[in-house]
């Protein structure tokens, strides 16, 4: 698709990207090869099973394919029985893009964090009937809709979630919490 055509993504790409893109720069001085020279190694003498030796597996490293992939992560995150659950993710990823112009969704296979300088949220499709929007609260005094998901104590970042079943349990109690915990990851 010519440059000036091709679509935006909402998404951004993952912070992880840049790290294996470093990773790679890296590799000559750390190891006197280029990582197209371990490749070459890799399909003469490696194993069958090396993607990256058989051109799959750019989406840690490639922007363009990073995005691409997300797309796909989304769509078979709320694909089939989960399909229904799509409206309200929708509905959670315009709010949490609305909080700030520094804002990034970064999709994975299983949820959609939401970063400013960290994850400060992220959006799961839980089950078939509810998405969860996760919050990095640390161990912020919080009311009984917010459930704590024990990740003070393990040191996770998220360590509330709200269940999100409907349209209206997305109200201004939602919003104020997702904005103290974007707030919190100045």
């Amino acid at each position: 698709m010519p440059a000036a055509t091709k679509r935006k993504s909402v998404y951004s790409v993952h912070p992880g990207v840049k790290m294996v893109q470093d990773w790679i720069e890296a590799l000559p001085e750390k190891t006197g090869r280029s990582l197209e020279q371990w490749l070459s190694t890799i399909r003469k003498e490696g194993p069958k099973l090396a993607d990256r030796a058989e051109g799959k597996g750019l989406e840690d490293s490639d922007p363009d394919a990073y995005l691409a992939a997300a797309e796909e992560y989304v769509e078979a995150q709320y694909a089939g029985k989960k399909s229904a659950l799509r409206p309200l993710y929708d509905a959670l990823l315009e709010l949490g893009l609305s909080i700030a112009k520094d804002v990034r969704a970064c999709p994975c296979k299983t949820m959609v964090p939401l970063y400013r300088n960290h994850v400060f949220a992220e959006i799961k499709p839980t089950t078939l009937t509810r998405v969860d929007l996760g919050l990095a609260l640390e161990n912020e005094k919080t009311p009984a809709r917010l459930i704590d998901t024990g990740g003070f104590e393990k040191k996770d970042r998220i360590t509330r979630r709200i269940p999100i079943t409907s349209p209206s349990d997305i109200d201004a109690e939602v919003k104020r919490w997702l904005k103290t915990a974007y707030r919190m990851d100045a």
